[in-house]
């Protein structure tokens, strides 16, 4: 278990440390005192569990909270404040696992960790680990997966959409440059960086080329929206609203995600 804590009060900060680690001595604790330091890592690393302080200066924790859940929808999100005021939007807007008022005693802290809104489970034997719900992104061995140009990342998150299907060229232009352009070169060039980062990665096999079409081997990684389509629990869990964020194409799936969870 990978848990953040966060507080920009030093002496509140090392209280909490000691806390996390007298409750859990078999996590990995990482800490920090900048809301910004920690958003950065949770744009690389998966955590489980983020313990916040709600009142910080530049980004209060109720704003760090949200940003980390579209990033990571199915993190724990356990508030440590000195205030009441915020246990409302804390519950119906952030949908937190917790809230602890401070001072944080290691009692709290264990009965917070006995009973996570979502139950952490046991690491998936792929270590390719593919996000859609929030934004999208890869993760190898719990690590994001850097892949430029940006198009690359975005052809590798159309074809988790397609679900394995062969999408050709045309289709694929079509999707993400939404335009009448010749981009047969530039796709190209993506596919070529695409094949490269996920060489590098050690899992080149998740894709499937053929001549004029490129697809994915959905039994090469894990995703949320696959786990959601099989109707597992930590699938439907994880889907809050948004689907591939940062993509205008995505909109589709969402609605369809959408409408089925209104049912």
């Amino acid at each position: 278990m990978r848990i953040l804590a966060v507080d920009d009060e030093q002496l509140m900060l090392e209280r909490l440390e000691r806390c996390i680690r007298e409750a859990a001595p078999e996590a990995e604790l990482i800490s920090f005192q900048k809301a910004t330091e920690c958003l950065s890592y949770v744009r690389k690393q998966q955590a489980d569990v983020a313990f916040l302080d709600i009142r910080m200066r530049l980004m209060d924790g109720m704003e760090l909270a949200r940003q980390i859940k579209v990033l990571q929808p199915n993190m724990n999100i356990i508030f440590t404040t000195g205030y009441s005021d915020y246990i409302y939007d804390a519950v119906t807007e952030i949908r937190c696992s917790g809230y602890v008022l401070k001072p944080v005693t290691t009692e709290q802290v264990a009965r917070e960790l006995e009973n996570l809104r979502h139950p952490i489970e046991a690491k998936p034997k792929e270590k390719v680990y593919m996000q859609c719900f929030g934004n999208f992104e890869v993760f190898v061995d719990g690590k994001v997966l850097p892949m430029e140009p940006a198009k690359a990342k975005e052809l590798l998150a159309y074809l988790v959409d397609r679900k394995g299907a062969m999408c050709s060229n045309a289709e694929i232009i079509a999707a993400i440059w939404e335009d009448d352009g010749d981009h047969y070169s530039y796709l190209k060039k993506c596919k070529k960086a695409l094949l490269s980062a996920l060489t590098q990665a050690g899992c080149k096999e998740l894709l499937i080329s053929q001549r004029g079409s490129i697809g994915v081997d959905r039994a090469a990684f894990t995703c949320d929206y696959y786990d959601w389509l099989e109707g597992t629990a930590s699938g439907i869990n994880a889907y809050h609203g948004q689907y591939m964020a940062q993509y205008s194409w995505g909109e589709m799936t969402n609605a369809s995600l959408n409408l089925e969870k209104n049912k």
